[in-house]
């Protein structure tokens, strides 16, 4: 089928390089002689099209995409809580259900003369493709997410900016930690893989890394602050993921709401508590949360966002559809979408990193 008019559609949290690949895809498209929309907010410029005073969709030119490469967040907006499948609506009772909206989104894509979607999103905004190229859509999907749990690709666009800050701020709480003689418990996002707190925590010579791939024992990382005190260190960094849990223990979860998917955190001020009252030396968490999100995309993830969108317009002209854009180095490759969210792409504990890290004698609590 001959392509004129494509959209893209940015969804779930945010992350640095969306913007440019919102410019790579209308570039390429437009190269090609194609008209580019944007649709806002996820999927919600097609399904509360009143609730934008401009309206859900804004046609992307040259013009419209000038100077963005560098700029972090997204332009089109994005959101967590506008899932399709299950998308949140108020009852008259002013309770919220969540109902099946995708047929609505489908025909609403169709009337607007438009040809195929590339959706760029992380294992959520995926599996909402997959599901609706079952219903008829033409969609490539582009892999994006700081956490980089995202299977069939070896790396995400925005992982790579996450790592860096979070070991800059390991690298100023070295200092502060040792003029202090505290252990400084840092928590990263990450949801259910360690992945951030991993590359992080290895680059960042962090002492303990607690990751959700290896349930933790508070004690083994007590003995690891003990044994430095014995070489006369008194301060530790220990680096948590927000998925992590003790060993027979659960995630820790801040809420649950209708349309979205859980919320973790908390985990690291559990274990500063639990490390100052074991060990009695002065503890303080801090927890990075979402500035791991924002910022200017380190020049890693510029060039794989570029690639990537210029990959799905390829993808699209060369008949490609429910496929996603992947990395396979040295090349961008085509993998199926069930194939990108038949499962999480969690730590393997036999991967060299986690290898690195142990024959350096950090500890992992296990």
């Amino acid at each position: 089928m001959s392509i004129r008019r494509i959209a893209i559609t940015t969804g779930g949290g945010d992350a640095p390089g969306l913007n440019a690949v919102i410019r790579a895809v209308v570039l390429s498209a437009l190269n090609r002689g194609w008209e580019c929309l944007g649709i806002r907010d996820g999927y919600n410029g097609l399904l509360q099209p009143e609730e934008y005073a401009a309206g859900g969709l804004v046609h992307l030119d040259r013009e419209s995409v000038r100077g963005i490469t560098h700029l972090g967040g997204t332009i089109l907006g994005t959101t967590n809580r506008g899932n399709p499948l299950h998308y949140p609506v108020k009852d008259e009772a002013g309770n919220v259900q969540e109902v099946d909206r995708s047929d609505e989104l489908v025909a609403a894509v169709k009337a607007q003369g438009i040809d195929a979607v590339v959706s760029v999103g992380g294992d959520g905004s995926m599996a909402i493709a997959h599901a609706l190229v079952q219903k008829g859509l033409r969609i490539v999907g582009v892999p994006k997410t700081i956490d980089n749990d995202l299977n069939g690709t070896v790396i995400t666009f925005g992982f790579d900016t996450a790592v860096s800050f979070a070991t800059e701020c390991l690298d100023r709480l070295h200092s502060t930690a040792q003029a202090h003689r505290r252990v400084m418990v840092v928590e990263v996002m990450g949801r259910y893989a360690g992945w951030i707190a991993l590359n992080a925590g290895v680059s960042g010579t962090a002492d303990a890394i607690l990751i959700p791939e290896i349930p933790y024992d508070i004690h083994k990382v007590v003995k690891k602050i003990r044994e430095r005190e014995r070489l006369g260190l008194y301060f530790s960094i220990v680096v948590v993921a927000e998925g992590a849990h003790p060993a027979g223990g659960q995630r820790m979860v801040v809420s649950k709401q209708a349309g979205q998917a859980e919320r973790l955190g908390g985990i690291g001020y559990r274990v500063a508590a639990e490390l100052q009252e074991l060990t009695s030396r002065e503890t303080r968490a801090v927890v990075l949360g979402h500035l791991l999100r924002g910022g200017t995309p380190t020049t890693f993830d510029r060039l794989i966002a570029l690639r990537f969108g210029a990959a799905a317009v390829r993808a699209l002209d060369e008949g490609c559809g429910g496929c996603m854009v992947a990395l396979d180095p040295p090349t961008v490759r085509y993998v199926p979408l069930e194939e990108a969210t038949k499962r999480m792409k969690s730590v393997p504990l036999d991967c060299d990193t986690i290898l690195t890290a142990r024959d350096l004698g950090i500890s992992f609590g296990d």
